[in-house]
């Protein structure tokens, strides 16, 4: 089937060994008009250098304030099939485990009343379900909860979708049951995620260790990082046995073959605190020291375990430069058990979104309002103590002022008559 549009500039993006979403979107616009609309659509907006998308209000389902992002065209005299093209985000199962049957269901419900394009999954998350008609919202929705059981995500200033990494399902550093944490989390924050009342956005992320594969301490509000405070497991055979060259470093990543591991250079002189030591035949390490990079695990997976005191380091602030730049989140609580029911961990969040729906400003993130308020009074809102696990960099400020109240016998300040006493 021919083509309704001319795409010359977009057909450009189509050369070369890379997949091309335009080439993806010819694929369906065969037997999809709003597609080939799509593509006209983009065309023009590449010849005019601007987007031809309007906000022409807001559109959802009943009793949602979020999960549906309204999109429309405004040329519909040109583009008549993408008049409406709405956006639908999907809660994306923990891990994003799918089964084929689930796959297809979900093909087959957005085939009929959708475009047919899907992104799996948005940058945070999400089955993002591109493009539908204001007619269709009601109808694709019923379809998701009935026959997949499954819900819309969030949009909007609200509690946006938690995601985590494959954790204990599939990964042997997992110190955190990611799934149920994120279950948990979407369940009982039902109201959050789905009718906004926050000053602006709010993902958590969870990571079952530090290495941190769902990259919450760049992206989350509140990032969830899996962490021990007991000691590294050593297994000194496996240790010797890298060393001699009997087993293949870093886990395979970087090639299959076996080869001696330069201890010194390639785990020792890398760990960022110093805290280990090889004095030819056994490792020592200080754990007093370490600070949890994973590196020296990661390079000898073999003979290097997390500890087995696990539990979660929880951090805040993160988000990508959109007013203030670029953040990564800090750390507050420094070690956390997080077992069901989660109760201390409910504690902290429900206080924290207490004083960042207080204080924050309209599309102000929670790391932004840290940042202008200052990390004291957010500690001192949520109940934590501080702790120099939370230091970034020493700071410049040389005076340390502190409240009365944490004074053992206090003091009484009487403004007016220091200053009657050290006249100008």
């Amino acid at each position: 089937m021919a083509l309704k549009h001319q795409t010359p500039m977009l057909d450009e993006l189509t050369k070369g060994p890379w997949p091309s979403f335009v080439a993806d979107i010819k694929r369906v616009a065969e037997r999809k008009p709003q597609c080939d609309d799509l593509l006209g659509l983009l065309e023009l907006s590449y010849k005019d250098k601007e987007g031809h998308w309007k906000h022409g209000g807001i559109v959802g389902v009943f009793g949602y304030g979020g999960g549906v992002i309204g999109r429309y065209c405004d040329r519909p005299d040109l583009f008549p099939n993408v008049a409406h093209f709405h956006t639908m985000r999907v809660n994306q199962p923990a891990s994003k485990f799918y089964t084929t049957d689930v796959l297809r269901k979900l093909c087959d419900i957005w085939e009929e009343k959708g475009s047919g394009l899907f992104n799996f999954h948005g940058s945070t998350g999400d089955i993002i379900l591109l493009g539908t008609t204001t007619d269709q919202l009601e109808p694709v929705f019923y379809d998701l909860t009935h026959e997949l059981g499954m819900d819309l995500g969030g949009s909007g200033s609200n509690m946006r979708t938690p995601s985590c990494c494959v954790g204990r399902a599939r990964c042997e550093w997992s110190c955190l049951d990611t799934q149920d944490i994120t279950y948990d989390i979407t369940m009982r924050y039902q109201d959050e995620l789905h009718r906004p009342m926050f000053p602006y956005k709010f993902k958590f992320k969870v990571s079952g260790c530090p290495n941190d594969c769902v990259a919450a301490i760049a992206r989350a509000d509140c990032s969830i990082i899996g962490t021990w405070r007991d000691n590294i497991r050593i297994d000194q055979e496996a240790v010797r046995a890298y060393v001699a060259g009997e087993l293949v470093p870093n886990g395979g990543a970087h090639g299959f073959e076996k080869r001696p591991l330069d201890i010194q250079a390639e785990v020792i002189d890398k760990c960022p605190t110093r805290c280990m030591e090889w004095d030819g035949k056994n490792l020592k390490i200080w754990d007093e020291d370490c600070v949890r990079c994973m590196h020296c695990i990661n390079v000898m997976p073999r003979a290097l375990r997390p500890g087995e005191d696990v539990g979660a380091t929880i951090l805040v602030g993160a988000k990508a430069p959109i007013l203030e730049g670029a953040q990564l989140s800090s750390v507050i609580i420094p070690f956390m058990k997080m077992e069901p029911p989660y109760e201390e961990f409910h504690e902290f969040v429900e206080k924290m979104w207490d004083w960042w729906m207080e204080h924050g400003k309209n599309r102000e993130r929670l790391g932004e309002l840290i940042q202008r308020l200052g990390l004291r009074e957010f500690l001192k809102a949520v109940g934590v103590k501080p702790d120099p696990r939370m230091i970034n960099t020493p700071r410049y400020n040389p005076y340390i002022f502190y409240d009365p109240a944490d004074v053992p016998g206090g003091w009484e300040r009487d403004p007016v008559a220091y200053r009657q006493r050290h006249q100008p």
